[in-house]
């Protein structure tokens, strides 16, 4: 049961005052700059852009220091905004075959062609605590850049699904969507049945959490009726 309660003005400019000098912290510490959140707090930054519905990094970043780090009300902060702007037109599909790798793993496969790219991921670090971290780098640390460049990696990789499917393994499902407008989730709210444009829409916005519990649910069995496999992240 919930109860409304009316604060009054002078109460409510309060708060936001508790709450600005609370997000300030210890005025003897340098304050977290926008520049820092975008470049080393990037995983913040893509899902709060993700679920918020609105590509920007500078805007992500500063709804993530307005929220102090919470990421569900930076995210609700960035669809908030995402409401004033005027929506200009909508994004092609792209060639993924064809895109820059950084990482690119399959779990249905031991060896695939182009082989497997582990990339920048926290998979082998085992949730060991890195106390180096505690002493700034200051731009002097020793990266793995050159050993990357050294060993370029292949741009060009095949989809898994692009495998199976010369193998006759999986169906190749046409479609007539391309004559069709694109709908917007973020204009009009979700109508059951959905398109296969509303269900992707659904699912990229969608609680990072919970995603994940309804992808392994399924993976493990449960209400999916077949067994499926994760052929590819890239």
């Amino acid at each position: 049961m919930y109860v409304a309660v009316k604060g009054g003005e002078q109460a409510i400019a309060n708060a936001h005052k508790l709450l600005s000098e609370k997000r300030r912290g210890d005025q003897t510490v340098h304050e977290l700059e926008i520049s820092q959140i975008k470049e080393q707090l990037g995983l913040s930054v893509d899902r709060v852009m993700t679920e918020g519905s609105l590509y920007d990094r500078e805007l992500a970043a500063i709804a993530i220091k307005q929220a102090q780090g919470d990421l569900v009300e930076a995210i609700f902060l960035l669809r908030a905004y995402r409401t004033t702007l005027p929506r200009f037109g909508f994004s092609e599909p792209i060639e993924t075959s064809g895109m820059e790798i950084q990482r690119r793993i399959s779990s249905s496969f031991k060896d695939i062609p182009g082989g497997q790219v582990l990339g920048p991921t926290y998979d082998y670090t085992h949730r060991l605590i890195d106390f180096a971290l505690e002493i700034p780098e200051n731009g002097n640390s020793e990266t793995c850049r050159a050993e990357v460049a050294a060993e370029a990696i292949q741009n060009a990789m095949p989809r898994v699904a692009d495998l199976l499917l010369a193998e006759g393994l999986i169906e190749d499902e046409a479609t007539d969507n391309d004559r069709r407008p694109v709908a917007d989730l973020t204009r009009d709210p979700l109508e059951l049945p959905a398109e296969r444009d509303v269900r992707l829409q659904n699912l990229a916005r969608g609680d990072e959490g919970f995603i994940l519990s309804l992808a392994y649910s399924l993976l493990r069995g449960f209400g999916a009726s077949g067994h499926p496999f994760l052929g590819e992240i890239r």
